[in-house]
C-alpha cells in the first residue's frame, strides 16, 4: 500500500465527518469515552493548517491534529487515529512523525505533550524523543483536563487530584533539547517496513 501523508488543507474538509465516525468508532473499541469529535471542530482544525491526514488513494487512511494549551506553552497532537484495514503498516508513525514536524514548525518554543495509555503510541513517542513525566509537567490548562471528563476512568484522574490516572504522560521539551531529536532523524531514515506500529 502507498499512502500519501500530508498537512491537511483545505481538500481534505469532506472527510472531516469520516475522521470523527472513526474516532469514535476506535474509542468504542477501546473501551474509552473520550475521543468524541465534532466535525467542525476538525473542519477549523484541516482549514487552519494544524492536522496531518493519512490517504490511500481517496479512501481515508488516518488523521492526526494539533491543540494548543496554556497561551501555546503547550502543544498536543491529538485525535491519532489509522482505519483498522490500515493498522501494522508503521503509517501510525509516520502521521505521528508528520504531526511532530509540523508542531515543531508552527510552535518551536511549545512543550509537546499527550497522555495515552497505547504501547505503540508511547513506543512512537519515545522515538520522537518524548519522555514519560508525571502529571504536573503536563498542561495545567483546566480545559484540556476536563476533555477527560468522558473516559470511564476520570474518577481516578479527580480522586488524585489530577496527578495521576490508568494514562501516562510523556512530554517533548525543546529547551532541553532545541536541535531536531537524534531519534526523530533516525525516525526519518526508518524503513517502515522493518518495523510496524
Amino acid at each position: 500500500m502507498e499512502f500519501t501523508v500530508t498537512v491537511a488543507g483545505p481538500q481534505h474538509v469532506p472527510y472531516a465527518q469520516a475522521i470523527c465516525d472513526l474516532i469514535e468508532t476506535s474509542a468504542k473499541a477501546r473501551g474509552t469515552g473520550i475521543a468524541k469529535r465534532d466535525p467542525h471542530y476538525i473542519a477549523s482544525k484541516v482549514l487552519d493548517g494544524k492536522s496531518v491526514i493519512a490517504l490511500n488513494g481517496e479512501e481515508l487512511a488516518g488523521f492526526c491534529y494539533i491543540e494548543t494549551w496554556s497561551d501555546k506553552k503547550y502543544v498536543a497532537n491529538s485525535g491519532l487515529i489509522v482505519a483498522p484495514e490500515f493498522r501494522k503498516s508503521g503509517l501510525a508513525k509516520r502521521i505521528k512523525r508528520e504531526v511532530f514536524e509540523l508542531s515543531r514548525k508552527l510552535f518551536p518554543d511549545a512543550k509537546i505533550f499527550g497522555i495515552t495509555t497505547s504501547l505503540a503510541v508511547m513506543k512512537i513517542n519515545s522515538d520522537l524523543g518524548y519522555k514519560p513525566v508525571t502529571f504536573s509537567e503536563l498542561t495545567p490548562d483546566d480545559t484540556f483536563w476536563n476533555g477527560c471528563s468522558a473516559c470511564p476512568n476520570y474518577d481516578i484522574l479527580s480522586r488524585m487530584n489530577r496527578r495521576m490516572c490508568l494514562c501516562t504522560g510523556m512530554l517533548y521539551d525543546p529547551e532541553a533539547d532545541p536541535a531536531l531529536p537524534s531519534a526523530l532523524q533516525t525516525a526519518l531514515n526508518l524503513d517502515f517496513d522493518d518495523k510496524k506500529i
